[in-house]
């Protein structure tokens, strides 16, 4: 049976029992999966984007958007969308100072965007919902990359749709890398050493496709019953190297993953969405919320196995196990050889460290986030918020004001965390960050800096990355201006 079906029974027994029958619905609305997965299909890596160099030495990748079927299971193929395939889309690689274009066709029959997640870029090219795609178009933006090496992603931003498009499959890697992080002597092979773990829910029906619908009792939207792994489900991994790096993105609409090992062995957390951090923390559990990254390196033997699992979650609140806080996952089981190659290291000094918290900020702003809005207003396509200097430095009060879960994503920065409910941030949030989870009521204060790209007409995006949340309005909208507006133009963007 189902885990919705469960449920959904589950429900209407309670009704009909009263209080005790409650109880006991409520108590068994939870996965464990916990040594019940086969792990039985390699774990299938995205392909690298191929691209060529055009005649002024821009760096082109050629990207289509295409409906297709894809084999999870044995049996019917199930309906996805995919870019350059059937399901999710190849990794793009480029380089600090690169100079890269793309031209997208969009070869589905509706519109759809790609919006470059964690990327420092001009609106314009942002691909948030101002930038969609009609069927049938081509889009072809065009920047170059300046910023860190880091772990990024690309995936639908269309508004209203967002959580529909990328369950669909539209979902890729992004890895910017510098010569700094290539000097380190850091697992870099990509897909030995080296390798994205794009990780999502999905829940299919009988026929094998797609069921999108939500828990009854749940906040957050679509909560799958089986895991992906870059579209591969039970995959395993054959390890050939002691030091394994894990690009980790939590690509799901709603669900939380604590990531952690079978037998609890310590990893190190050495990225988290924005790039390096100064050193690696050692740590043995890692919550991410959809849309965050982090990379971590785990020490193998020669010969043994272990699973790669996701822990139950204490930030659910009362009712979070019908958004899956309680539920024991298998992630992927990782297989290493007799004999494992040891040519690389964790070195003691890796990344800069975000540096924001000393200066002073030109602005400060709050935000709470509850009810389908973010500070009471519903996410309107035709209104601009408030507009931010070029340049300047502010510092943005978030706070989750009810007991649901939700985030904070920031497009075309990445923020400093400087306290959480005034005391210094965890060590996982200590590196530069673009999405945040937040914990009911607690007050995160972010630093960010708005710099390089102006456009008093085309805003940038700040919303609940939970997807159902997005969809329903839990975003707004602002714009980087040139100079300090004045007059009516000051009030319309302050």
């Amino acid at each position: 049976m189902k885990r919705r079906t469960a449920l959904t029974l589950g429900a209407t027994g309670a009704l009909a029992l009263g209080g005790g029958a409650i109880a006991t619905w409520i108590a068994g609305a939870k996965q464990d999966t916990w040594g019940e997965v086969d792990f039985d299909s390699p774990l299938l890596v995205p392909p690298l984007a191929e691209s060529t160099l055009d005649a002024s030495g821009v760096r082109v990748f050629d990207l289509d958007i295409q409906a297709g079927r894809t084999e999870f299971k044995d049996g019917p193929a199930t309906d996805t969308w995919g870019i350059n395939g059937t399901y999710l889309g190849p990794t793009i690689r480029a380089g600090r100072g690169e100079a890269i274009a793309f031209a997208i066709r969009n070869d589905l029959d509706q519109a759809t965007s790609v919006h470059w997640h964690g990327m420092h870029l001009p609106a314009v090219m942002d691909g948030g919902p101002h930038q969609s795609i009609a069927p049938g178009d081509i889009w072809t933006p065009q920047w170059t990359v300046d910023q860190p090496a880091a772990t990024l992603w690309y995936h639908p931003h269309l508004h209203g749709k967002t959580a529909d498009h990328l369950y669909r499959g539209l979902t890729g890697m992004f890895i910017v890398d510098d010569e700094e992080a290539g000097a380190l002597h850091l697992p870099s092979s990509y897909g030995v050493d080296d390798v994205p773990m794009i990780v999502q829910d999905r829940t299919f029906n009988g026929d094998h496709q797609f069921e999108a619908s939500s828990p009854l009792g749940g906040s957050l939207g679509v909560i799958g019953d089986e895991i992906l792994v870059n579209g591969t489900l039970g995959p395993y991994f054959d390890v050939t190297t002691r030091l394994v790096r894990l690009r980790l993105l939590n690509g799901s609409n709603a669900r939380l993953y604590h990531f952690g090992f079978s037998d609890d062995r310590p990893f190190s957390l050495i990225a988290t969405d924005g790039g390096l951090l100064p050193e690696a923390w050692e740590t043995d559990r890692l919550l991410l919320s959809p849309g965050e990254r982090a990379e971590i390196i785990v020490a193998f033997t020669p010969g043994e196995t272990v699973d790669l699992r996701s822990y139950q979650s204490e930030h659910g609140g009362a009712l979070g196990r019908f958004d899956g806080f309680a539920d024991r996952l298998d992630i992927c089981r990782f297989r290493a050889a007799a004999t494992l190659a040891d040519e690389t290291e964790i070195p003691a000094v890796m990344g800069s460290a975000p540096d924001l918290d000393g200066a002073e900020a030109a602005r400060e702003r709050s935000f709470v986030l509850e009810s389908d809005a973010i500070n009471d207003q519903p996410m309107d396509l035709g209104r601009i918020d408030f507009g931010v200097r070029e340049g300047a430095l502010e510092v943005w009060e978030v706070r989750n004001g009810n007991g649901f879960v939700h985030n904070f994503h920031v497009h075309d920065v990445q923020f400093q965390v400087l306290t959480v409910d005034g005391e210094t941030p965890p060590p996982h949030l200590r590196g530069r960050k673009d999405t945040v989870l937040l914990i009911p009521d607690r007050r995160y204060r972010l630093a960010m800096r708005f710099s390089d790209y102006t456009d008093p007409n085309l805003p940038y995006m700040y919303h609940c990355h939970v997807l159902q949340h997005e969809d329903e309005g839990m975003m707004g909208q602002f714009v980087v201006l040139a100079e300090v507006p004045s007059g009516d133009a000051a009030h319309a963007h302050s």
